[in-house]
């Protein structure tokens, strides 16, 4: 994915990242968090917070996601990065997380999607690579 400032003058891209991490240790979760971190700096935007839902659950409006929304409506936000889509949940309440997202006017940025869709590239950092073999 080529960055979205190389062809033009665009100030700061605000975002913020969101994680459901019901089980696993503290290093998975910090793990996550600096996934999220990385493809933020290798984009060049500007990350200002992580917001994490701890608990499993099948509301839409979990304490983390309400947080997430409220800063969505701050001026100059513009989207939300996840490490991947299950970090919206299971199915139906993914569908409807990513609607609010959607809703409040924001992107949703997936680090790394599960799949591929028709028509939609992955990015060139995203795709697998061919291992060579006789050590080169």
């Amino acid at each position: 994915m080529e960055r979205i400032t190389e062809h033009r003058e665009v100030g700061e891209v605000h975002v913020y990242g969101y994680l459901r991490h019901t089980t696993g240790s503290a290093a998975r979760h910090t793990a996550l968090v600096d996934s999220v971190a990385e493809y933020c700096l290798q984009h060049e935007l500007t990350l200002h917070g992580v917001f994490t839902e701890r608990g499993a659950t099948t509301n839409p409006l979990g304490p983390a996601f309400v947080g997430l929304l409220d800063v969505l409506d701050l001026a100059g936000t513009y989207g939300v990065v996840v490490p991947s889509r299950s970090h919206l949940g299971p199915k139906g309440l993914a569908a409807e997380r990513e609607r609010r997202i959607k809703e409040a006017g924001a992107s949703l940025i997936v680090v790394r999607g599960s799949t591929s869709r028709p028509g939609r590239e992955r990015p060139a950092e995203a795709r697998p690579v061919a291992r060579q073999r006789g050590g080169v």
